[in-house]
Order: C-alpha cells, then structure tokens, then sequence
C-alpha cells in the first residue's frame, strides 16, 4: 500500500521517492497533460507560518491539475487553541480531498495525517522540510542528470532542511557532506537513521564542523539561513557563531568546477551567503524555487488522484 500521506520521506521507499521525481519531471515537460488530473478537487492549506514558495507553489499547483485550494490562515484556525488539531482534521476531512500544512510543531503534522482519513502534506515544520528535498534532488537531477553518488556539500544550521537533505539522499544514493558549528549538527538519529537505509542506496553521509572538508570535491553546495523563524532571540549569538560558515566565493572555490549552489530561500545575503555566490552563474536557486511547484503536484498528484 502506498503512503496516504506525505510527512517525511521516511514513510517513502527508495523506489517511490524516484517515481515521485520521474512524475515531476513529467508534470514539469508536459504540464497540459495533466490539467484535469485533479478537476474539482480541494486542498485546504494551513499556515502558522508566513510564506511565498510554499503558498504560491501549492496554491498555482493544485490550480494547475484542475483543482483549486482553501488558504487557512493562523487567525482562522489557531491549532490547537481555537480547537483541538484533532477535530480541525476531522472537520476538514468531510470538506475538502486533501490538506497541506506549515506548522511549528512537527507533531501538529504527525496529528492531523493520525486523525485525517485524507492525504496530509507537510508544508514545512521544526522538524523536517520534505517539499524542499525533493525539489532540491529533482534540481540535481536536471542539472547532473544522474544524482546517484553524487557528493552534496551542506554549510550551516543543520536545520529542518538538512534533515529532508540528509532523509532523501538516503533513499537515492547521494553522498552528504555537512559542516555545523558544534552543536548545531542534526539529531543523531536523523544521521544513525540515513546511515542503515542509504546503505542499500550507496548513500554516505559525512558529520564535520570543517566547511572546507565538507565542500572540497563537492557537485554541489547548499546553505540555508543561520536563524529560522521561532529562533529570532538567537539571532545575535548565531551571526557570531555562524560566521566561519558563510558560502562566499573562497569557500566555494573548493568544489568542482561545475559545481552549482542551492538555497531553500530565502536568502540573508551577506550573512550565510555573499551576493557573488547566489548571483553567480553556479547559482540555480530560481530553478530551485521553482521546481517546489513542480515536485509538489507530484506529491498532489500521487496522493489525491
């Protein structure tokens, strides 16, 4: 049985994350072919957090297989204080065919796909970012055309994105090069985990606190902003902090030639990464942004059709 819902690619096997990549490809070279795919059908989007890509992508997206979504907002429906996570999914699942959540807590995601007998998206929480890895990977592909044992080099926080990064990469072969700060490396577990089932994938993945280590040799180099929304009162420490890890045009020499930069956006320009970086012709973060809308009619496609 497949997955009902889209939490973590965790819940993925290694067969169905490629499928979901081959079916954005597809959706993304011909997007006519899949115009009614979805005709009448409503995704609810809940948001605790503000957004462009994730609103924009999945709000064109689900418009662009024929159905159309409901924007939720924090006032309107206030998890888990207005009314309980639980009755919120048991209300919408008589409504509407799916529903895509932003949230702070993990565990508001994990409640509504426990009590919701239609699909749940995670949009992004403290946790993990799956939309993003898997617009990320397919990003790779276009640009590597095999992503198999290629070598991802990511500098920084290691944050809800790398743990997608990190989850995915172990479901399609990717060798994972992190560099944090100490300290700010992901959850053990998260790495122990990608360890065991990227073993049958070919996937390694490298834990350091040397960006040049972590990027040397590298096809690839991503970074994400040093301090994510519900960490505001750690900005001043985390600049400190961070600083040695900043993806500037020295560090960047240590890749490949050919190698491209990634960011999930948006972007503190000058403080994780300088302007000659993500402006430069290795840069590909537009079509990464872009590929969002991609990878999650995929995701829409697959769950709710």
């Amino acid at each position: 049985m497949k997955p009902k819902d889209f939490i973590t690619v965790r819940n993925y096997t290694a067969a169905e994350v490629r499928n979901l990549i081959e079916s954005a490809v597809d959706i993304k070279a011909h997007p006519g072919k899949y115009a009614d795919a979805l005709k009448g059908k409503a995704l609810a989007m809940i948001f605790e957090k503000p957004s462009l890509r994730t609103r924009v992508t999945f709000d064109a997206g689900i418009h662009q297989l024929g159905g159309f979504s409901i924007y939720l907002s924090p006032a309107e429906i206030s998890l888990g204080k207005r009314e309980s996570v639980a009755d919120v999914a048991r209300n919408l699942e008589r409504m509407v065919q799916g529903i895509m959540a932003r949230t702070f807590s993990h565990k508001v995601v994990e409640e509504l796909a426990a009590c919701a007998h239609i699909p749940v998206i995670n949009g992004l929480t403290d946790y993990n970012h799956p939309c993003q890895a898997m617009a990320d990977y397919l990003t790779l592909l276009e640009c590597k055309k095999d992503i198999a044992g290629i070598k991802l080099a990511y500098v920084g926080d290691g944050n809800n994105v790398a743990v997608s990064l990190v989850h995915t990469a172990a479901r399609l072969g990717v060798h994972v090069a992190l560099a944090t700060p100490p300290g700010y490396e992901p959850d053990p577990e998260v790495i122990a985990w990608a360890r065991t089932h990227g073993a049958e994938t070919g996937c390694r993945i490298e834990v350091t606190n040397d960006p040049v280590a972590a990027v040397a040799g590298a096809d690839a180099v991503y970074t994400d902003v040093w301090t994510s929304m519900g960490q505001e009162a750690e900005t001043s420490v985390r600049l400190k902090i961070f600083r040695p890890y900043q993806v500037n045009a020295e560090l960047f020499a240590h890749a490949r030639p050919d190698a491209v930069f990634l960011h999930c956006l948006p972007a503190h320009r000058g403080e994780e990464v300088t302007d000659e970086v993500i402006e430069s012709s290795h840069s590909v973060v537009f079509q990464q942004a872009e590929n969002r809308l991609h990878a999650q009619k995929a995701i829409m496609l697959h769950l709710m059709r």
